[in-house]
């Protein structure tokens, strides 16, 4: 009789699971198929075009631009991966370690690296899988520990022990992650439009509406078929995360211009760059829930108000998990893009988070 309720307790804990992994591979089907839908429509509308692409052999201008910095690479011994980042601001000065998200590389972050130089030792990196860093061909390399890991080692390949650390999207889940597992790396935490991962898992699987905002991380759970759709008719779904009324960057005057939308096609369109960003997310469901959730530095979480993978709701429940001041500032008519989208405002209101308290009296290399 003792190990009845271990019994029952187990069988439940199995019930629970076997109802987790068939919402994941039944929404996976779902999107799928949504997806074939639209493939089918696309070659009917536009046989010729459909599979057709530019070829992108020279990186457009604006990735070498001087104003944002220098391009350098670092290669970690533990993992033998070499990272490429671009670096503004003196040596020596506090570090500001910028994580960009999906479908980005280190060009996401040109107005915060020419703003935050002249204070900061200023670092956009290419996150494994991205941009000029190395592709893991396994997706097992994409595991969520490995790419928390990641920045400790560039952190501490830079020469230092602590960081500011800003992160967007998929960069802010790092973020999240790091400062949990890593509090005494992280003097000040910033995300902008990413919520913590365990208000984001609660909050999708209680609320419909998120759940079909967040479809993107069923479908790509499938393999190679999630690639063939964002790069058939030319890249059409990427360009349209960024330029379409519903997704993209929504203030007049800030819309990406020929060149910048090109950066995101030439980075997206070189061989086995569309897996290694699709691979973040291909592990994902194996690690939550999470062990740990505590965040014990303080955090400003910026929200572009207009964000259409994200109910606002999230922004305010992610306090529960943070012990110490937490800042939430809601940028009206801000879309996902937030940093692109609303970089003055983004970089004012960085700047006073920074100032409060210690500020960067805080920062002990």
């Amino acid at each position: 009789m003792a190990r009845l309720p271990l019994l029952t307790a187990g069988l439940s804990l199995r019930i629970r699971a076997l109802g987790y992994w068939s919402l994941v591979y039944g929404y996976c089907a779902l999107c799928a198929g949504a997806a074939l839908l639209k493939l089918w429509w696309s070659f009917v509308i536009r046989p010729s075009a459909t599979f057709q692409r530019a070829a992108r052999e020279t990186p457009p201008g604006c990735l070498s631009d001087t104003s944002l910095g220098t391009h350098c690479y670092v290669r970690i011994k533990e993992s033998g991966l070499r990272f490429h980042y671009v670096a503004a601001g003196e040596r020596g000065k506090p570090l500001m370690l910028l994580l960009h998200g999906f479908p980005e590389f280190w060009f996401s972050w040109r107005h915060q690296l020419r703003e935050f130089k002249s204070e900061f030792r200023v670092v956009a990196v290419d996150m494994r899988g991205y941009g000029e860093s190395d592709l893991p061909l396994s997706t097992e390399s994409y595991r969520l520990d490995y790419l928390v890991t990641d920045v400790k080692d560039i952190v501490e390949y830079l020469g230092y022990s602590r960081c500011f650390l800003v992160g967007h999207d998929w960069g802010g889940t790092i973020a999240w992650l790091f400062a949990i597992h890593y509090p005494e790396m992280v003097v000040k935490l910033i995300v902008l439009n990413s919520p913590h991962p365990s208000v984001l898992a609660d909050y999708a699987l209680r609320h419909p509406s998120q759940l079909l905002k967040s479809s993107h991380f069923f479908f790509f759970q499938l393999p190679r078929f999630p690639e063939l759709m964002l790069s058939i008719n030319d890249f059409k779904a990427l360009k349209s995360l960024f330029t379409s009324r519903n997704t993209g960057v929504s203030r007049k005057g800030r819309w990406l211009t020929t060149e910048e939308l090109e950066a995101y096609l030439y980075a997206f369109s070189q061989p086995g760059a569309l897996t290694g960003a699709l691979s973040h997310y291909r592990t994902v469901f194996s690690f939550l829930p999470l062990s740990q959730n505590d965040v014990r530095s303080p955090v400003l979480l910026l929200w572009g108000e207009r964000d259409a993978f994200l109910e606002q709701d999230m922004a305010e429940a992610c306090r529960i998990y943070i012990r110490n001041h937490f800042r939430l500032n809601i940028i009206s008519g801000a879309s996902h893009w937030l940093q692109q989208d609303q970089p003055d405002i983004v970089n004012t209101l960085i700047w006073t988070f920074l100032k409060e308290g210690e500020g960067r009296k805080a920062y002990r290399n």
